[in-house]
């Protein structure tokens, strides 16, 4: 699931101008090694397809059914362990991360439905799980984004 906000937050507002962590083979490389996956320029063109179609599934702004291209080819394969059954996904190698992070959504969408949203800051392009009890969380950060928001009502309120 880190992952999966990781992949989604990676192409951050900062000072107002986007920063995409995959935009450059070094930095895309170093990322997706950080998260488990090999570096490859066809891995980092999935994971940028990925992070494009969830980030428009998780705004509503498409239907999960343009995920279904990520999953093509891809199996699950039941291996039994001393710790009982195991579900192993079977995918070509530079196409791992992009599906377990699909998979991840897949999961949130399952036993958290709504909890991962668009941060509620209007300038903000980042996203959040929810997981506190009341589902009412709003922002990426209360820090940033929440305080801004409040200062901003605060202002609106004393003028």
């Amino acid at each position: 699931m880190d992952t999966l906000l990781d992949l989604l937050n990676s192409r951050p507002l900062v000072a107002g101008e986007e920063q995409d962590a995959l935009g450059d083979p070094a930095g895309g490389r170093r990322w997706a090694r950080e998260h488990g996956g090999e570096g490859s320029l066809a891995e980092l063109a999935l994971l940028r397809d990925a992070r494009d179609l969830l980030g428009d599934v998780v705004r509503g702004e498409r239907s999960p059914a343009v995920l279904s291209p990520l999953l093509e080819g891809v199996h699950q394969v039941p291996e039994i362990t001393s710790d009982g059954l195991r579900w192993m996904v079977k995918t070509p190698p530079h196409a791992r991360l992009a599906v377990e992070v699909v998979l991840a959504w897949a999961a949130i969408e399952e036993h958290m439905p709504g909890r991962l949203r668009p941060c509620a800051n209007d300038k903000c392009q980042l996203f959040l799980l929810d997981r506190s009890r009341a589902n009412r969380a709003r922002w990426c950060s209360m820090a940033v984004c929440g305080n801004r928001e409040k200062a901003r009502r605060h202002y609106e309120r004393t003028r």
